[in-house]
């Protein structure tokens, strides 16, 4: 999957902030903005969800906000609750290529067409991981103990079937000939049980973000086996050899934002469109991003609607050709 570069560079940025406060006069939150998270606290959504909570507190650039954990369902409980407030823009929750993924795959009936999204803030990419005392010592290891026993190694990912997470999973099993159906896997309602799980043994390989694994790697607890983007990353990640490196074709990267109920009056979507982009601006977000081994990619509102149409296409394929696909 790939996220269109036509994100805002600063001098952009600065010219829809200029642009949207005539439209976003109209309208102003009058109570505390809820920020819906489908899944359970400790995972990505809640904590770029936090981070920007506390980004607009200690700014003033934003509202005051709540964050509300709506875990369960594939994320379908906190989206259908978010559904619940129709015209309403208080309420925003963060999402996800999962949304598009339930629908395809038949576990929801709602799908990108029932919100308006209003931006794609980062993107992330995926590690495939196992404990520092793991005999498993390297990707090779791994492929090895599957291609003889498929289910003598139990793997676990956050949040729900068929996000990020599985297809990149998926991936790596198909690339070595192993049916993604017949290998053991555990799915967890968020990031912080995963992970909990994870350290305490209970898995074998954990299926995460750089942002879960990589602290747990430097501090000699985990040891990441690769990494799921097409070529070697800057910064801290560049010591992370790719899956792709590796002879295995699981190239993938999940994308996060925020959508809000259907039915925004122009005004209220302008007005996020220019709280999010003096977001994107700020040097906090900038630093947390770096922190969360973020890709910070923003995208507007309507150019968000346009990657949800062409992700949909996208995933849609990438879900079939994986045999999870029921439409």
């Amino acid at each position: 999957m790939r996220l269109t570069k036509a994100v805002c560079s600063l001098a952009v940025c600065c010219l829809v902030a200029a642009a949207a406060p005539a439209a976003a006069q109209e309208w102003k939150p009058s109570r505390t903005v809820e920020f819906v998270v489908g899944s359970a606290p400790g995972g990505s959504p809640d904590i770029m969800a936090r981070l920007i909570q506390s980004i607009f507190q200690n700014t003033g650039i934003g509202p005051t906000s709540a964050v509300v954990n709506k875990p369960g369902a594939a994320n379908t409980i906190g989206w259908a609750y978010l559904n619940q407030h129709v015209g309403d823009a208080h309420y925003i929750a963060t999402f996800s290529p999962a949304l598009i993924g339930n629908r395809i795959m038949g576990t929801t009936h709602l799908n990108y067409l029932d919100f308006t999204p209003l931006n794609i803030l980062v993107r992330e990419y995926v590690v495939i991981t196992v404990k520092a005392d793991s005999p498993i010592a390297s990707l090779n290891d791994l492929t090895a103990r599957l291609k003889k026993d498929p289910q003598s190694v139990s793997f676990a990912f956050a949040a729900a079937r068929g996000n990020h997470n599985h297809i990149v999973l998926s991936m790596y099993l198909k690339s070595i000939g192993v049916d993604p159906k017949v290998a053991k896997a555990v799915i967890y309602p968020g990031g912080g049980p995963a992970q909990t799980a994870f350290l305490g043994g209970h898995i074998d390989v954990y299926v995460a973000p750089p942002r879960s694994m990589f602290p747990l790697q430097n501090d000699g607890r985990a040891r990441i086996l690769g990494i799921s983007s097409a070529q070697r990353q800057h910064g801290v990640l560049a010591e992370l050899v790719t899956l792709k490196e590796q002879g295995s074709d699981a190239v993938f990267f999940t994308w996060r934002g925020f959508m809000a109920p259907k039915g925004l009056k122009p005004a209220e979507i302008a007005y996020w469109d220019s709280v999010f982009s003096k977001l994107a601006q700020s040097e906090e977000w900038r630093k947390d991003t770096d922190r969360q081994f973020w890709d910070a990619s923003y995208l507007l509102s309507a150019e968000t609607r346009k990657h949800l149409d062409r992700e949909n296409d996208i995933l849609k394929a990438i879900l079939t050709d994986l045999g999870l696909a029921k439409q």
